[in-house]
């Protein structure tokens, strides 16, 4: 009679503080013994290393089955169990399963949205008008745009371009014609026009911090900026996960985690560590008399 009531309060006490369990937890308690083991020396760190493997080699394994064989029970289950952001997180982690790919329609505007301030500082704009599957992309240039005559080159170099990079399965991007436009400003260059082969001063020297990062944008672009030592990298300011805007995230030993979903980079390579074939869009860059000059077109 008198144990009865106890084993109920444990009962509940394990249920609170299995609630309290977040992803963010588990990867702060990571991170926390990562800091430790990085003032160990090389041999130490390399022993940890390989445990890590040997651990993660056998925690995949078992995901893998396990997966295996709740898909053959069932599909909803699954589903459901990939709801949880820890289950989500872990498996992403082994590459068990692939992120979500936003709707075609909504990636292209994120393209258009990427391109439209350069537009715009010539006088032009660009919308949508249809999608012709499985991979024609159809678009007007307005405004001033619309007649000026770099436009091949604005759709080629700039909407194309753009396009492509969020939207792989899109191999043509053709342009309606228009017969009017609202601005009487003749640009005869494209916003996208390469300059001195495309390097764009963007920055001095000083302006870059060590190990920390500096957002710039320029030219429709949204850059990711920071010193490494001596070596200076400049990235696009979006993961490559689900491409929103990566400069909120936190930066601890040269490592770069996305504010989202927490997908991390090397930032000496922009390789991903969480899934190895979606690095960080790079962009060459080269010091000059103490300015920063960032390669943005080949």
């Amino acid at each position: 009679m008198v144990q009865a009531p106890a084993a109920r309060q444990t009962q509940a006490d394990i249920q609170a503080q299995t609630a309290e369990v977040t992803l963010n937890r588990l990867v702060n308690d990571i991170h926390h013994f990562e800091t430790i083991i990085s003032a160990w020396d090389e041999s130490q760190q390399a022993t940890v290393s390989g445990l890590k493997r040997a651990i993660e080699a056998l925690h995949r394994e078992a995901l893998a089955r396990l997966i295996r064989s709740v898909k053959q029970e069932s599909m909803t289950a699954l589903r459901q169990a990939v709801e949880d952001e820890v289950v989500y997180g872990l498996l992403r982690y082994h590459e068990l399963i692939k992120p979500p790919t936003p709707p075609l329609s909504d990636r292209i505007e994120m393209a258009l949205a990427e391109v439209r301030p350069g537009l715009k500082g010539h006088q032009g704009d660009v919308e949508l008008v249809a999608v012709h599957p499985p991979d024609t992309v159809e678009v007007r240039l307005i405004g001033a745009c619309s007649h000026c005559p770099a436009s091949s080159l604005t759709l080629t170099q700039g909407v194309e371009e753009a396009i492509k990079r969020y939207c792989p399965e899109i191999n043509r991007v053709i342009a309606t014609e228009t017969t009017s436009h609202s601005s009487q400003t003749d640009f005869s260059t494209s916003p996208f026009a390469t300059r001195d082969r495309g390097w764009l001063e963007v920055t001095s020297l000083a302006e870059v911090p060590q190990g920390r990062l500096l957002t710039i944008k320029i030219e429709g672009k949204s850059l990711l900026l920071t010193r490494l030592d001596s070596q200076v990298v400049c990235y696009h300011n979006a993961c490559r996960h689900l491409g929103m805007p990566i400069d909120g995230g936190t930066v601890e030993h040269h490592l770069l985690t996305c504010p989202h979903h927490h997908f991390q980079y090397h930032l000496a390579t922009g390789d991903c560590l969480t899934s190895p074939q979606t690095p960080l869009q790079s962009y060459p860059v080269e010091v000059r008399d103490g300015q920063v000059f960032v390669q943005l077109w080949g």
